[in-house]
């Protein structure tokens, strides 16, 4: 057994670390009281539950079966680094009568590969390209998934070959593990979010999100965690992905979440780190600064979380759902629906696969 100065921590226990040792992210306590009094006027109105999500992301299957399921992974599997140079430079793509950039724009060209059909041989398949299908993404081409993620801008994908990578290395897992399905693999979970977790991290390359901080081996987890937290919203907590201990599950450490919490005066940033920012300077996976951003981000998220509590305990109620995954949504959303606001904070540029 590894002593515990070695052990990696888990997501949680990496935002409290980091929290305690940072030198240029520190979290502001009035900030957080006031983005949990946000969160309760959101939760007031109905904005803030599962329901209120899944009806918001169109672009999400509406039935949770095994095809959802393997919808979300394969979107989750690719769920990484949409941002661009600048406002000219987008990704976009044409779907369902509106155009969709960043992550929409990737669940988009999902939802296009699967309608239109596809020459093989001089014969139009009807039932599109299988993009959802282990057994053919995990045998598919560059140029194949190229196709797929077509942009309708100038700008292409980013990462196009990691994505690549990502995807084949996933499909393989999934054939010779699971049946060619991520449904065996959710099922056995046992509808733990952390067996799940787990499973993800340790079958799946992709998603091992971690680092040294200090010392100290930790872990983020980003599209891991997101993929249980979508998989949960998919079913709204109910029938396999029913998880008990869903509350486990941190915020989902990207660069969106943590310039909203900056924005709105949750996270203070050094003027060091501030002037980096602005001057557009890229960090690299792994640098000082960026996991201090990330990991401030999950300890204030979780501390926005406890204080919700508090003020619907203190108001009587304290029967309404809430955890850090339902703030981390409301955050994204926000921080996507206030950009203009929001870009007097610019967000860390990095550039991997897993955020």
């Amino acid at each position: 057994m590894l002593e515990e100065a070695t052990r990696r921590l888990l997501p949680l226990e990496t935002g409290e670390f980091i929290a305690q040792q940072s030198h240029d992210v520190s979290i502001s306590t009035n900030g957080v009281h006031a983005v949990a009094e946000l969160l309760i006027d959101s939760l007031s109105e109905g904005n803030f539950n599962l329901s209120s999500w899944r009806d918001q992301n169109i672009l999400h299957p509406r039935e949770a079966n095994e095809s959802a399921v393997n919808w979300v992974f394969v979107v989750d599997t690719l769920n990484f680094s949409f941002w661009s140079e600048s406002e000219e430079q987008k990704y976009l793509v044409h779907y369902g009568g509106q155009v969709h950039s960043g992550y929409w724009a990737l669940c988009a060209a999902i939802n296009r590969a699967l309608d239109e059909g596809v020459m093989d041989h001089c014969v139009t398949l009807q039932h599109g390209i299988p993009i959802t299908s282990a057994a053919y993404y995990s045998q598919m081409s560059l140029d194949e998934l190229a196709y797929v993620l077509r942009s309708d801008s100038d700008t292409a994908i980013p990462l196009l070959r990691e994505r690549h990578g990502a995807l084949t290395e996933s499909g393989s897992v999934l054939q010779q593990h699971y049946n060619g399905s991520f449904l065996s693999c959710l099922r056995k979970s046992e509808r733990s979010a952390q067996r799940l977790l787990h499973l993800i991290i340790t079958g799946f390359s992709s998603f091992r999100d971690e680092g040294i901080f200090q010392g100290q081996p930790v872990s983020f987890y980003k599209r891991a965690q997101i993929l249980v937290a979508d998989l949960w919203g998919c079913f709204q907590g109910q029938g396999d992905a029913a998880f008990v201990d869903i509350d486990s599950i941190t915020m989902f450490a990207d660069y969106r979440v943590p310039q909203a919490l900056a924005y709105l005066g949750a996270l203070k940033y050094s003027d060091g780190l501030l002037k980096k920012l602005k001057e557009g300077v890229n960090f690299s996976s792994g640098d000082t600064e960026e996991m201090e951003i990330r990991g401030c981000s999950i300890w204030c998220v979780e501390l926005i979380s406890k204080h919700v509590g508090t003020l619907l305990a203190n108001k009587g109620t304290d029967s309404l759902k809430q955890n850090a995954v339902l703030v981390d949504y409301w955050l994204w959303s926000y921080a996507r629906g206030h950009r203009k606001e929001l870009a007097g904070i610019p967000f860390h540029r990095v550039r991997c696969i897993y955020y």
